[in-house]
């Protein structure tokens, strides 16, 4: 389990524990964070999943809660109660799996390195795909686009950038149809991602 899925050491764990159930239902696991438990803040488990091909749903997401909560009962892995969140990746997705970049190859991105490279960490530009274990990202740098080239494991966050293109190209990929209304549904924001469809459990 690759840290862009899963930091910490309670986060591989729980992946280790409910990924196979989540694949088992036919979902991709995107990334799992365990979060708060400090004081009075209540322990938050949070997972984001998706279908291989993309498109996940509320009716999705809530099989997917009631499998991982059965399993979780008996493992019994998280101390304290906890609220499980099971959402889809939402637009501005993050990228946690080598193969997404190649996925999502033609789009803007935001990446973050763990340890500098060329003095710096922050890395924004377009998507030109994967060599071997590598990243491609096409940079501006001193006014000319250059693309470079980040090792994976290098890689300590990553997500698609939010553009008017990205938002038409999802509608059209999910078909969605405006509701008569002429508005969207209000979609939950949890740590800045915009993370779509998120049924709750209580533990």
């Amino acid at each position: 389990m690759n840290d862009l899925i899963a930091k910490t050491a309670i986060d591989r764990r729980l992946a280790d524990i409910v990924g196979p159930v989540i694949e088992g239902l036919g979902f991709e696991l995107i990334r799992l964070r365990l979060m708060g438990g400090h004081g009075k803040v209540q322990k938050t488990l949070q997972i984001m999943a998706d279908r291989p091909e993309g498109g996940i749903g509320v009716e999705d997401c809530g099989a997917i809660s009631t499998a991982v909560s059965a399993v979780l009962d008996v493992e019994d892995p998280i101390e304290d109660n906890y609220v499980l969140e099971v959402s889809s990746p939402g637009i501005d997705r993050p990228l946690t799996r080598l193969k997404d970049f190649e996925t999502w190859k033609g789009w803007e991105a935001r990446i973050e390195t763990s340890e500098l490279i060329d003095g710096r960490r922050r890395f924004k530009g377009g998507l030109m795909g994967v060599e071997g274990e590598e990243v491609l990202i096409e940079i501006e740098e001193g006014g000319q686009d250059l693309t470079i080239g980040l090792r994976f494991d290098w890689l300590s966050d990553a997500k698609l950038i939010l553009t008017d293109e990205l938002i038409a190209e999802m509608l059209r990929q999910k078909k969605v149809a405006l509701p008569e209304d002429g508005g969207f549904d209000e979609i939950d924001e949890t740590e800045g991602d915009d993370e779509e469809d998120v049924p709750e459990t209580k533990h």
